[in-house]
């Protein structure tokens, strides 16, 4: 994972649980809870790829899980998100740019479902049953719900932001998932290399008429 990814990726995934806690939490909507970790993490992990998208998914969930007022077993949501950055990753676009709003709604839809079963799965093997009592269907339907919702305001935005600024212009690879690339110096030598122009094929036309 480039280096410049790092305190973008800070930024997003702070802004991301100060909107979770403050203002999300605090609703007191039917069901679930809109989920924006989950939608930051979706949005870099298209851009970062899968290597970076559980990095990124693994930090989130970690500090989710440490910050108040967080009532679970530290690690529950931090194995969630990082799972799910995974997941994400692996349906990167192109160079990061998706082409159609209903792709990446597709990914939040479906990364709302698995997070919410694999969150009730975790929960139960460590003696937490909340889910039971508000209704495990209810929570799948309200997350998905609430998350695709949010989704066209928030994933296209973070999306944005880690291809302006999570640039590493010291980077010698195009990208860390993509492969090895060539450097910027490498490609500009190559760009530049002298190509024989009608000069030198008259030069040579010329020296090969004056031999006898």
């Amino acid at each position: 994972m480039r280096l410049a990814r790092i305190p973008v990726s800070a930024i997003l995934i702070l802004l991301g649980l100060l909107l979770q806690v403050s203002v999300f939490g605090r609703l007191q909507l039917p069901g679930a809870t809109p989920d924006i970790l989950l939608l930051v993490v979706v949005g870099l992990a298209l851009v970062y790829g899968p290597t970076g998208g559980c990095l990124v998914g693994f930090a989130a969930g970690l500090l989710a899980d440490l910050a108040p007022p967080s009532d679970h077993a530290i690690g529950r949501y931090a194995l969630v998100l990082c799972l799910m950055g995974y997941a994400a990753g692996l349906l990167r676009p192109e160079h990061g740019r998706q082409r159609s709003v209903s792709g990446a709604l597709l990914v939040v839809a479906g990364a709302a479902i698995a997070s919410t079963l694999l969150y009730a799965m975790v929960g139960a093997l460590v003696g937490d049953t909340a889910a039971r009592h508000v209704g495990l269907g209810q929570l799948v339907v309200t997350a998905l719900l609430y998350d695709v919702l949010l989704a066209p305001f928030v994933v296209p935005a973070v999306m944005l932001i880690a291809r302006r600024f999570g640039k590493d212009p010291l980077s010698v690879a195009e990208d860390d998932e993509g492969g090895p690339g060539l450097g910027s110096l490498t490609r500009y030598r190559t760009t530049r290399e002298p190509a024989a122009g009608p000069g030198y094929r008259k030069k040579r036309l010329l020296g090969a008429g004056k031999r006898p």
